[in-house]
């Protein structure tokens, strides 16, 4: 196992762990941008974008792309987040030239007219889908309420109205602003060779334009709130509850995700006890969520709706004694485990590897071996976790629900 890192001319970084002791290799760009880098206008422009890229570009045609890749049995995909864009696709060592080839192209897609209008209806038949399931609608809007006045209040697809209004030429401009060299990381993690990566980037990627979009990082300081969004048709009440967390560059961000393994774990965490195996919720847990500058704790809960109010005071009691009393170290151990066969497990796979290495290059311009995350997470100690505590305390800041009640008594 080796780490390798270069950067182009033009600002592309370029970055590899290679095992030759592994059958595959994964090859992906991660470009810096998401929903918290648009504009009102343009919300939904980087989900739309990455739809864009799989309909042909200068060299290949829509056709093109998904015969290449099934031709050499490729898993690919593409997503995109608040903060990044990641297109990507494992496949048998041989067939790294022509697949590297392909998604250096499809990150400059032609952006036709006519393939534009045809994928607007795509999209926005996938808002109208996304809206119908409820959990969706009330992390949408937990989202929005959370962090209003601050970029990562805003919905990775956008809104009816507007994808609706987006222009061809507005999608153009966004994409020669924010695809730009100096904002593309390009890593590859399995079985491949260095001197080749780099001959393949000098070969696909050094013409593109050089250049970083800068997106303004700054902590936000939600406010909070309550909002109930009435569905009279829903059969359970789906609650979404949120308060602030450790940001992806703050060191206490492993605590953070220790303690919502301990917390809100979907199986043998102090919410499952309390509430899901005793049967008085349909499910419950808590999730962690590290971003650039800011953090969050989201606690998902559904259950029947004459109930809400009394579990959501119970989440509650749970929290207010988790951050008096902290955790205790059989709990902490517990999670040690569980979290360490998560690391191995992903680990074993390049494609398990690929997201880890990108999301840490970055965030934080870091490389972490599977060694170090082992390390850091077996010196976690109970101290570290109420540290975590003490800065960023479990609450129920902001709460966002949906389902047949028209209002809650908190």
């Amino acid at each position: 196992m080796k780490f390798h890192q270069h950067t182009l001319d033009n600002g592309l970084t370029v970055i590899a762990e290679l095992n030759p002791a592994v059958y595959s290799v994964a090859c992906g760009f991660f470009v810096r941008t998401g929903a918290r880098d648009e504009t009102a206008e343009l919300n939904g422009v980087s989900h739309f974008l990455e739809h864009m890229a799989f309909k042909g570009t200068e060299k290949f045609s829509a056709d093109d792309v998904n015969r290449v890749f099934d031709e050499v049995g490729a898993k690919y995909n593409a997503s995109t987040g608040e903060e990044v864009t990641m297109y990507y696709g494992a496949i048998l060592p041989e067939y790294m030239p022509q697949t590297f080839e392909l998604l250096a192209s499809i990150l400059f897609p032609s952006l036709r007219q006519a393939d534009f209008d045809m994928e607007k209806k795509v999209i926005l038949e996938e808002i109208s889908m996304y809206e119908d399931q409820p959990m969706h609608v009330a992390y949408e809007h937990a989202m929005k309420l959370h962090f209003a006045g601050h970029p990562l209040g805003k919905s990775i697809l956008g809104s009816l109205d507007s994808v609706g209004a987006l222009t061809a030429e507005q999608m153009r401009n966004y994409h020669q602003q924010h695809y730009r060299a100096g904002n593309i990381t390009l890593v590859v993690a399995g079985n491949s060779d260095w001197e080749q990566i780099l001959k393949l980037a000098q070969e696909h990627c050094s013409h593109w334009p050089a250049g970083k979009h800068t997106r303004p990082v700054f902590e936000a300081t939600p406010q909070g709130g309550l909002q109930v969004l009435h569905r009279p048709k829903s059969v359970q009440q789906n609650v979404i509850m949120m308060s602030s967390a450790p940001t992806s560059q703050d060191e206490m961000r492993f605590a953070a995700e220790i303690l919502s393994v301990i917390v809100g774990d979907d199986n043998g965490s102090r919410l499952y006890w309390e509430l899901v195996d005793p049967g008085l919720v349909e499910s419950c847990d808590l999730g962690y969520y590290d971003y650039d500058g800011s953090g969050a704790f989201l606690t998902f809960m559904s259950c029947e709706p004459d109930t809400t109010e009394e579990n959501i005071a119970r989440i509650r009691e749970i929290y207010e004694e988790i951050n008096l009393n902290g955790i205790t170290e059989e709990e902490l151990e517990q999670a040690k485990n569980k979290v360490a066969s998560r690391v191995v497990l992903r680990s074993e796979r390049p494609m398990g590897r690929l997201s880890s290495l990108g999301s840490n290059w970055v965030y934080r311009q870091e490389y972490r071996t599977v060694a170090d995350d082992l390390a850091k997470l077996q010196a976690m100690t109970v101290a570290d976790i109420r540290r975590s505590l003490d800065h960023y305390p479990l609450k129920l800041s902001t709460i966002s629900t949906i389902g047949p009640r028209e209002s809650l008594s908190l």
